[in-house]
């Protein structure tokens, strides 16, 4: 069964007929390891009728990885495979036999940087082929790979590749509403859990089984001894970094709830000019990214020092505030699930705000908020923090949005603070703070007393259930 990627895959449909600026097509397509990119590729070269060859780069010798290439060129075992002693070689043999084919290919390089690690050379290889012969061919050439940072290096200034793409696409993560295909019987409160731990990597919901219950899953699955979940975070940090001790300790103090500079340095004893080194390579590679009030201007934003750092991986948070703790620990799974379920709701409320966020950027596209906002985060000070904030400095309009993901109903009193204490504060976060209009939202997941439902109506305010919520973000 394949899932939702309607747009990569008019994207890619449309590589197959484009003839600008030549026939040929040579894009770059990248992401994090497990989020879908070859099994996206394999269907959609598979769907084409387009003939098409999918090849793939293992860690081994260059020499090896070339014959690997030609046999699957050439359709035979690797054994009778011609053996090229270098990539140019190769290059200078096959390109212009794949350029006098009449009818359109597509040629599929799957973990490109683990042969440009182990040659260099192959880049310019594929620089002199694309140039002599493949941008006027009837080629579409695809490299793909996972090590973001070294992919994203290849469409650089200095690279031989560089201004040869004629298309890119960093795949992300499914939507929220993917979860529903998934798991079609769960409850939109279990899909928003789920969406908390996993996140929209497809093979993390693959590995999941859609006939337990969230909870079963945790215990039986992610738990269970030998499966992958509990191996997955160390693989991918091998992959990328050395020094795992050290980003380990950041990545577990952050997910402590630790998102400032100096409480990072205090939970890991880090010291400040290191730390930051640290937290750039993380940054690096998409493991953790630095916000900032989203009510700040940008050159605001260039001066300030009110940066947190947060997981950009779902799955990374909740791996590092509840698994790795224990993986060394004499819990059982019984009472390590008993230890996660005493603290979900909270871990939960974070990725609430974040669907919270994502339901006001789907509603200023669709046209459906009382202004068109510019951007859409969160802010805080020393004053307030507010969870969902959506702005337009231009206009000076602002929503101001609370999340409530407690088990009861958001009574008039939430309201009030969010109107008459948070709502003032923020103002005086503001420049010219009085002349701002202010729009108000509750996110609940137990829904709203009557009282509190007429006090926001009262004030043409947002009441936004996980009713409204899925109906937005659940496809």
């Amino acid at each position: 069964m394949f899932i939702d990627r309607r747009e990569e895959l008019s994207f890619l449909d449309r590589l197959l007929t484009r003839q600008q600026p030549g026939p040929g097509q040579m894009l770059l397509l990248y992401g994090r390891r497990r989020v879908g990119k070859t099994k996206l590729l394999k269907y959609w070269a598979q769907k084409s009728g387009v003939s098409y060859t999918y090849w793939v780069a293992d860690k081994e010798p260059a020499a090896l990885q070339r014959r690997s290439f030609m046999a699957m060129m050439l359709g035979m075992p690797e054994e009778q495979a011609t053996a090229f002693d270098s990539w140019p070689a190769l290059w200078r043999w096959l390109a212009p036999r794949l350029a006098e084919k009449q009818e359109k290919q597509i040629l599929i390089l799957d973990e490109l940087s683990y042969a440009s690690a182990a040659d260099p050379a192959l880049l310019s290889a594929l620089q002199y082929a694309w140039d002599h012969y493949l941008q006027e061919s009837n080629v579409v050439l695809v490299l793909c790979g996972s090590q973001v940072t070294t992919m994203e290096a290849i469409m650089q200034h200095q690279s031989p590749l560089f201004g040869r793409f004629t298309g890119q696409w960093h795949l992300q993560p499914l939507p929220f509403s993917s979860l529903s295909e998934f798991f079609p019987t769960w409850s939109v409160e279990e899909r928003v859990a789920l969406y908390a731990i996993v996140g929209g990597i497809p093979a993390y919901l693959r590995w999941l089984d859609k006939s337990l219950t969230l909870v079963e899953n945790i215990k039986q699955v992610i738990l269970a001894p030998g499966n992958i979940f509990l191996s997955e975070p160390e693989l991918l940090l091998h992959d990328e970094l050395r020094d795992l001790s050290t980003y380990r300790a950041i990545l577990r103090a952050i997910s402590k709830g630790h998102h400032t500079l100096k409480a990072i340095s205090n939970d890991c004893l880090i010291g400040s000019s290191s730390l930051t080194f640290h937290l750039a390579k993380l940054q690096e590679l998409r493991l953790i990214e630095r916000r900032l009030p989203v009510t700040l201007t940008t050159a605001q934003k260039r001066k300030s020092k009110s940066g947190r750092y947060h997981l950009s991986d779902p799955f990374f948070r909740f791996y590092f505030r509840f698994l790795f703790p224990h993986l060394r620990s004499l819990l059982s799974p019984e009472e390590t699930t008993a230890h996660i379920k005493s603290e979900l709701r909270a871990f939960v409320g974070y990725s609430f705000e974040k669907l919270s966020q994502e339901w006001v950027v789907s509603q200023t596209r669709a046209g459906e908020l009382p202004f068109r906002a510019e951007a859409v985060g969160s802010h805080w000070s020393r004053r307030v923090q507010v969870d969902v904030v959506a702005v337009n400095h231009q206009r000076k309009e602002i929503l101001l949005g609370e999340c409530k993901w407690g088990e009861g109903k958001v009574n008039r009193q939430v309201v009030r603070e969010l109107i008459e204490q948070k709502g003032a504060k923020v103002r005086q976060d503001l420049p010219n703070g009085e002349a701002w209009t202010v729009h108000y939202a509750v996110f609940t997941r137990a829904g709203f007393t009557e009282p509190a439902a007429t006090e926001l109506a009262a004030r043409q305010g947002l009441l936004v259930d996980l009713v409204l919520l899925d109906a937005v973000l659940g496809g």
